[in-house]
């Protein structure tokens, strides 16, 4: 079996009104590569006629980010010419690339009409070689991810990119990072393996569920050896987890702020590029 490292619990960074849990990074992990950022928003209910998610106009290059819209909405709109609404069970996969500007609204109807909300980003960081590449965006509702069942249905796999038991995800992967998230009723459970070299994304959403043994409750991540390579999720009681791996990149990663690069000078420049229009010009 894989061997657990160890398990973090993820730190309460409330952003004005938004309820937000922060699993990486914390005091006690920096990043997982390439796994470099989660904000766990929510879950909290919005009532009538509210301001809605907080997230104007800013710029982003050199990474991607996977948002997972559990409930609620977002309105997504960048200058690479991506504009969707996602609504809840659907995720946004968005490549910065060499650079961008967006911006994450609710849509109007959730401002006028509330609701519950919980709203998961992760970011991963993009190899050297990809630093630069053009910017994407795909959106995706809930009936266009695929959904593995097992266990007559105890267990749903979500599968994002990559593939499960042979499904695969409909979102291609420049870094051949497999994402998906999983469903389990209590008493469900599955078995995987991932190679030793690659890196796992492991977080609870909800519940809890014993992984090779060890009990992990919502709000945990949890970090593993690159020893062995059998993964057992056993579900104590209903629970949502984030499941994901990929080959590190063994490179220098040096962020600030909205930017993820390889050294303080390309920090530097994606400043003055963002600065002098280059990651195009908003018009919201």
């Amino acid at each position: 079996m894989r061997k657990i490292k160890n398990t973090y619990k993820a730190a309460y960074a409330p952003m004005d009104d938004l309820v937000t849990y922060r699993a990486i990074p914390t005091r006690e992990v920096e990043y997982i590569d390439p796994f470099l950022f989660l904000n766990h928003h929510g879950p909290q209910v919005y009532k009538a006629n509210n301001r809605g998610l907080p997230f104007g106009p800013h710029p982003h290059r050199g990474f991607e980010t996977l948002t997972f819209i559990l409930e609620g909405d977002i309105m997504h709109q960048d200058t690479s010419g991506g504009k969707d609404i996602i609504e809840a069970g659907g995720v946004q996969w968005m490549t910065a690339g060499r650079g961008l500007i967006h911006a994450e609204f609710s849509s109007d109807k959730f401002k006028k009409e509330g609701g519950p909300l919980e709203i998961l980003q992760l970011w991963f960081n993009l190899p050297a070689k990809y630093k630069m590449t053009q910017p994407k965006y795909v959106g995706l509702q809930k009936d266009q991810i695929p959904v593995v069942s097992e266990e007559a249905g105890k267990v749903k796999v979500h599968v994002i990119s990559g593939n499960w038991r042979g499904t695969e995800g409909p979102i291609p992967s420049l870094s051949d990072i497999h994402m998906a998230s999983a469903e389990l009723e209590a008493g469900g459970s599955f078995t995987t393996s991932v190679a030793e070299e690659r890196n796992i994304f492991f977080y609870v959403v909800r519940g809890a569920v014993k992984v090779n043994g060890e009990t992990v409750e919502k709000l945990n991540l949890v970090e593993f050896e690159n020893e062995g390579e059998e993964i057992k999720v056993e579900a104590q009681e209903n629970s949502y987890i984030l499941f994901g791996h990929a080959l590190p990149f063994n490179e220098p990663v040096v962020s600030h702020g909205p930017f993820v690069m390889n050294t303080e000078q390309e920090i530097q420049k994606a400043f003055r590029d963002y600065q002098q229009g280059k990651m195009g010009s908003w018009e919201g």
